[in-house]
């Protein structure tokens, strides 16, 4: 090996095999002899080629890490070491540093592959040194594999996505684990305000009626004589009265705890629509105030099939409050229609009538409105038919204005 590759190499490879710096100062050693030995020996690929991209000298580390013979390779494009899908860039590359060479790590921020003689492709790091022989430039690669940290970097990688796919579903599951908490929370809360409306609303209803009953039997007690028949009668029907309020009462709450439980089942019938609610009419018109009127008026066919129990508590209940919101000598109005496929009962009537704030709260558990007064009522009655409506595939819809009545439609699909 000439003088001019000693130095280049001692230029170039003296950054990367340090540990070979002793040499030089070995005494009594021949100078070419220790060049030889950073070449030969050194514990990286080594490729000297010139400007035409012709291998010219290659060490044993390099011959080792890509499989080939001496003979084998001398005098062969740099391209034979390189995978073929890279050769034509790797051209323009190679003729472009010839121009304007320069020592310099190669493909900064790429990554690198090298092929040996079986195939077998592998990741390298190549750093690139120049120097002139007898006027043509020539090129020095120092070629390290580096598929041992390639795989650890790799497998880095994959940990890394491993811990962050990880992390993700640990994260979605305590989300939910937190929104179910926050739920449950809401839940619980929404439990405690209710069993304080319940004590606040049942400690009112269920007063004014024990205390009729306790009076009325009271003064039972004192009716003795014949004379008295009358009296003792209209305090048993106030007797009758109160306890049927308390008996609506408690099936109000009933029906709620069966609605949250799930336990309310529909039960579709066949039956004539005007003939039921007629009969309706006539069962309870006994329990409207003074002077109050039913008017019932029916459009359309008249067989339907849906729950009658349902259907029945429905209009029993918006006719109730129809009553007790209503003044005295006022009128009722229901109306069916059937059409397109459609049930739509309205009950309609001319009394107290809902503000526009209540109105947001009609359908809630407990609900009064602001202008309900000392009128009797659990709150729970709207709710109720809210719910017997969306089971039977229905919606509620109303009408309300102050002093001015109120209207309820309830639409179903037949």
């Amino acid at each position: 090996m000439n003088r001019n590759l000693a130095g280049l190499l001692i230029r170039f490879l003296i950054e990367f095999i340090g540990k070979f710096a002793h040499i030089f100062f070995m005494p009594n050693t021949n100078e070419s002899y220790r060049y030889e030995a950073l070449f030969n020996h050194a514990s990286m690929g080594i490729v000297v080629m010139n400007s035409e991209g012709t291998i010219q000298s290659v060490n044993p580390f390099a011959l080792k890490l890509f499989g080939y013979t001496i003979e084998e390779i001398i005098d062969k494009p740099i391209e034979v070491l390189i995978p073929k899908r890279y050769h034509h860039k790797h051209v323009d590359h190679r003729e472009e540093y010839v121009h304007n060479p320069k020592s310099r790590p190669m493909g900064v921020g790429m990554d690198l592959y090298a092929v040996k003689k079986n195939g077998t492709e592998f990741p390298v790091e190549v750093s690139l040194g120049n120097y002139q022989n007898n006027g043509d430039k020539n090129a020095i690669a120092f070629i390290s594999d580096i598929s041992v940290r390639k795989k650890a970097e790799n497998d880095i990688v994959k940990l890394n996505d491993e811990l962050e796919a990880t992390v993700q579903q640990r994260t979605k599951a305590l989300k939910k684990t937190l929104h179910q908490l926050e739920i449950a929370l809401e839940k619980e809360k929404e439990l405690g305000e209710l069993k304080s409306r319940f004590v606040s609303m049942a400690s009112h209803e269920f007063r004014t009626p024990l205390s009729t009953v306790l009076s009325s039997t009271y003064l039972i007690e004192k009716y003795t004589t014949t004379e008295d028949q009358p009296k003792r009668e209209k305090h048993l029907q106030r007797i009758i009265s109160s306890v049927k309020m308390l008996t609506d009462i408690l099936n109000d709450f009933l029906s709620v705890g069966k609605i949250e439980e799930g336990k309310i089942q529909v039960r579709p019938e066949q039956f004539n629509i005007r003939e039921f609610i007629t009969a309706i009419t006539s069962e309870i018109k006994h329990n409207l105030k003074k002077d109050q009127n039913i008017l019932y008026h029916h459009t359309g066919n008249t067989e339907v099939c849906m729950d009658g129990s349902m259907l029945k508590h429905i209009i029993l209940n918006l006719v109730s409050n129809a009553s007790k919101f209503s003044p005295e000598t006022s009128d009722i109005e229901i109306k069916t229609v059937i059409q397109d496929q459609q049930i739509v009962l309205s009950v309609k009537d001319h009394g107290i009538g809902i503000s526009k704030e209540d109105q947001k709260h009609l359908m809630e558990r407990f609900f009064r409105g602001t202008n309900a007064g000392n009128i009797q009522g659990t709150g729970l009655g709207l709710h109720i038919i809210s719910k017997y409506a969306e089971l039977m595939n229905g919606t509620i819809e109303y009408n309300s204005e102050l002093e001015k009545g109120t209207e309820f439609i309830v639409t179903f699909k037949s």
